[in-house]
């Protein structure tokens, strides 16, 4: 059987990044379990250098005993580390600048400084956890030849996975297959895609990240994250599934309730044409499209709905048609002239017009009783 594709979720750490997002316990064991309850394979669940307070509320995390491996980040810093271990991780990803912008200008150190740091880290945390991450935060910038050199130094320390972040968001995915194709060939140690959706193209990048040989994702719930967010599960997931054919273990219709659960914890709604869960995705408008639906499904179906949960709809609207408003009139059992459905056919699209939003049934029959 093929090996399936790991889901890391990391909407309780970058997802909290997303301006104004700050989880309480509740909400953070809510989402926990919710994501754990539905297969996700991993959690990145918060940062424990930001203070007590986290190191509580991921204790505490830790101590529910969900059926998923839980992990946190921390800078490539004993320190943060000492503050994972205190939580009772199981886990921990270890994060290291790799591009020389970051190295040069953000921490002021070379490139022996961070593999020295690296390792260090790395010894020391095998000693206290017993899984470990090393994220490569800005890898897409990185020289080729270094991030080479730390992969195999990662292999020889004996890490479990690596990840390659895209951190800002920058890359392409005819980019992302090429590059990454080489670097699975440095190593053995399966490598994780970290996308952000700077220029709209975390889901594509991440699904070519999987083409290239990565074995892992990030993701978030809906995309959440810092900034314009980061790759969103629910299209990871269906898409990994439906477009790659690959395995994974979420259970696809649980998607919908946990994005709906992420939308209450952060005050935020979804978008009405958001793949997967958005309102209109799965609602058909058009007479051309509705008549195809009705024939056979696979005309205008991508995947079915009933896999997320979800099952079609029609709406009614500009581009209903006379096919389309008769179809639905015959289904209540009324009669109309031509010149009546005409007339109809008029105030439905001005209706439209004023309303800015598809009409329903009640909408039409509303409209019929008047005309």
């Amino acid at each position: 059987m093929e090996q399936r594709i790991l889901l890391c979720d990391t909407t309780l750490r970058d997802g909290e990044q997303a301006p104004g997002v700050a989880f309480g316990l509740p909400e953070k064991e809510m989402i926990a379990r919710a994501l754990a309850d539905a297969g996700i394979d991993e959690l990145e669940v918060g940062v424990p250098a930001m203070g007590e307070g986290e190191i509580k509320t991921i204790s505490q995390l830790v101590a529910l005993k969900l059926p998923v491996r839980l992990i946190t980040w921390n800078r490539a810093v004993l320190s943060d580390l000492q503050a994972s271990y205190q939580t009772g991780i199981e886990g921990v990803a270890i994060s290291i600048p790799t591009s020389d912008q970051q190295i040069k200008h953000k921490l002021r150190k070379d490139r022996a400084w961070v593999l020295d740091q690296m390792g260090q880290c790395i010894l020391n945390a095998k000693k206290e956890v017993g899984y470990i991450v090393l994220g490569l935060e800005d890898a897409s910038r990185a020289d080729f030849t270094f991030l080479s050199e730390i992969l195999m130094e990662a292999q020889k320390l004996g890490v479990n996975r690596v990840r390659f972040a895209d951190t800002l968001g920058i890359l392409d995915p005819l980019k992302v297959f090429f590059t990454l194709q080489e670097l699975v060939k440095v190593c053995d140690v399966p490598l994780e895609f970290h996308a952000h959706n700077d220029l709209g193209m975390a889901t594509a990048n991440a699904l070519a990240a999987v083409q290239a040989g990565f074995k892992a994702v990030s993701v978030t719930v809906g995309g959440l994250g810092e900034r314009a967010g980061n790759a969103s599960l629910e299209e990871v997931a269906v898409a990994l599934k439906y477009s790659l054919d690959k395995v994974v273990q979420m259970d696809l219709k649980r998607l919908n309730p946990i994005c709906l659960l992420v939308n209450l914890a952060t005050d935020r709604k979804t978008p009405r044409a958001k793949p997967i869960i958005g309102e209109d995705v799965f609602t058909h408008t058009s007479s051309i499209h509705i008549d195809g639906i009705q024939k056979d499904f696979a005309n205008y179906q991508t995947y079915p709905p009933e896999s997320v949960g979800r099952q079609h709809s029609t709406s009614y609207g500009k581009y209903s048609g006379r096919k389309t408003i008769m179809r639905l009139l015959e289904a209540k059992g009324i009669e109309l002239n031509q010149e009546t459905i005409d007339e109809l056919l008029i105030k439905i699209l001005q209706q439209t017009h004023q309303l800015k939003r598809p009409l329903e049934e009640a909408d039409i029959m509303k409209i019929v009783v008047s005309t």
